[in-house]
């Protein structure tokens, strides 16, 4: 008996993430169609988020510049400035050009541990007009096992407001 319990729990939390990735949307939807650039897009998506949603612990951007990704906007404990070139997390996002979950960084092969206390990360790249990373959207929480598909699907839909 206590099973369908638990599976209810489970998928009234999943309903819940859903919705408060649905009205984050419809929030930065209205902000976004307000003038500004593409940093100034990332900045917004960055500070909504991290304040909206409970265990991100550091949110923010990436920008592949060149060769190399650099900090951009983000909100959170100081962030490491420059990537290590097809290392950690954020690079195998851009070079797989797909959404990476890691439910535990330390288990990551080349983990880039800009703050000890990130225990799980989500990145999703961030595509221009022409499907070209141009950026990652990189989450970090101190929890494992923080991030699932329902994050995957609200993130992947929030980063492609930047460049439309």
């Amino acid at each position: 008996m206590q099973t369908p319990t638990l599976k209810i729990y489970f998928m009234d939390d999943k309903n819940r993430k859903e919705g408060r990735y649905s009205r984050i949307a419809d929030q930065l939807d209205e902000l976004l169609k307000k003038p500004g650039n593409t940093l100034s897009k990332m900045a917004t998506i960055a500070a909504v988020l991290h304040h909206k949603m409970d265990d991100f612990f550091w949110t923010g951007f990436y920008l592949l510049e060149i060769s190399d990704l650099i900090a951009g906007p983000y909100q959170g404990p100081v962030a490491c400035q420059l990537l290590a070139r097809n290392q950690g997390v954020c690079w195998s996002a851009v070079n797989k050009k797909e959404t990476v979950i890691v439910p535990n960084v330390h288990d990551f092969p080349g983990h880039i541990a800009c703050d000890g206390r990130s225990n799980s990360e989500i990145v999703i790249p961030v595509f221009d007009d022409q499907q070209q990373v141009k950026a990652v959207l990189d989450i970090d929480s101190t929890k494992l096992n923080s991030f699932d598909e329902t994050d995957k699907k609200g993130l992947e839909k929030i980063v492609a407001m930047i460049y439309r």
